[in-house]
């Protein structure tokens, strides 16, 4: 019951997210909001993930983590319901960021729940199926704002409802047995740098995955441009992107649990993945002069993004019970966040001063600097 409860509510609850997010967004462009105060409103949304992330351990521990999860589910209700009596745009960008903060908390512990509530011998697989399931929703959302337009309020009672099935099915998940903390667990900054410490090869993958998947998915059409793709055309390497990304977590999560020695073969699975980043990286060049190389590229990319974030969330489940999960699947969060940051901020330069040589040579360097240390850490897993 606990995983049914958690994959439901997740479903339903980032599905009306990932609605309501570009909804808001027309709702501003047609109150003529500049694209930079837009902009910056989606970005509010990172920046309460931030603020609040390194905490959640301290948090938990204080409220325990079904309260936690309960109040991360009720809030962006709350602030959809505010979005609907109100048109002040300070107000709304008040709201974003809380629902950004208890956002973060959400992303943990779901994560932590899966770990806690699946068969070791089937951990990969369930961590493949959220990570499948939470691509998915990036897909509903939209989607379903498209059928129901931006216009009226059918959209707005539409996300109020998914957002009230996702809190009504977090109420299910049932409470974690009492897990035996040692006295050295600390919660806060110092239980994140602790897990860190512990896991600093799984962190470095953490951000590498961010940096292929998230990140370059967002700058993806500006890239698409610059090789000579029409806007459309453009537009559909996101999902290209998301397409691989959806589609090689399953299969990765079981391959995962059918080794002899799960740790070794978990490293084993990150190297592969990240010499297949450095190939495809590697072949960027080509676009130039062959520009369907752009679409296998772009879809193993985003499987190798997903692929890598999916085999550390495995690996730290497998190790972690407790304080200390959480600790380190906040960790976990916070570097996969920060490489996608990295990778959307530097990208457009690139792009802007070499499409073809600049940009591919950092993707490049991102992709060998991971796969040297993967190479290293298998060779001493523990």
């Amino acid at each position: 019951m606990g995983l049914l409860a958690v994959f439901a509510s997740t479903l339903f609850q980032l599905s009306g997210i990932f609605m309501l997010s570009p909804l808001i967004l027309l709702l501003l462009k047609e109150r003529e909001v500049s694209t930079s105060i837009a902009s910056l409103f989606a970005a509010s949304t990172w920046l309460g993930i931030f603020i609040v992330t390194p905490f959640a351990s301290a948090i938990t521990r204080k409220w325990g983590r079904r309260r936690t999860m309960w109040i991360a589910a009720a809030t962006p209700l709350g602030a959809a319901i505010g979005f609907f009596f109100t048109d002040n745009i300070w107000i709304w960008f008040a709201l974003e960021l809380v629902s950004g903060m208890t956002g973060s908390l959400r992303w943990v512990l779901a994560e932590a729940f899966i770990a806690e509530f699946s068969p070791p011998e089937r951990l990969g697989r369930y961590m493949g199926i959220y990570a499948t399931m939470v691509g998915a929703t990036f897909i509903i959302g939209p989607s379903l704002l498209a059928w129901a337009g931006s216009t009226g309020h059918v959209a707005l009672f539409l996300v109020m409802g998914l957002l009230s099935l996702g809190l009504f099915w977090t109420l299910f998940i049932p409470p974690i047995p009492a897990t035996h903390e040692t006295g050295s667990v600390s919660t806060g900054p110092r239980g994140l740098w602790q897990a860190v410490q512990q896991h600093p090869i799984l962190m470095l993958a953490g951000f590498i995955g961010g940096f292929f998947e998230l990140g370059l998915a967002s700058i993806l059409p500006l890239y698409g441009l610059s090789m000579g793709l029409g806007a459309s055309a453009a537009a559909l390497l996101i999902s290209v992107s998301g397409l691989g990304s959806t589609l090689a977590a399953i299969p990765v999560g079981m391959a995962a649990d059918r080794f002899a020695d799960p740790v070794r073969g978990r490293r084993t699975l990150m190297v592969a993945v990240a010499a297949v980043a450095l190939v495809c990286a590697a072949a960027l060049p080509l676009v130039e002069h062959a520009i369907w190389v752009a679409w296998p590229v772009v879809f193993l990319l985003g499987a190798a993004g997903s692929s890598l974030y999916t085999l550390c969330m495995t690996d730290i489940g497998a190790r972690e019970k407790g304080t200390a999960l959480v600790n380190c699947t906040a960790v976990l969060v916070l570097n996969y966040t920060l490489g996608g940051l990295v990778a959307s901020g530097i990208s457009g330069a690139l792009i802007d001063w070499s499409a073809t040589v600049a940009f591919p040579a950092v993707l490049i360097l991102v992709a060998a600097v991971g796969l040297a240390a993967l190479l290293r850490a298998r060779r001493n897993p523990d």
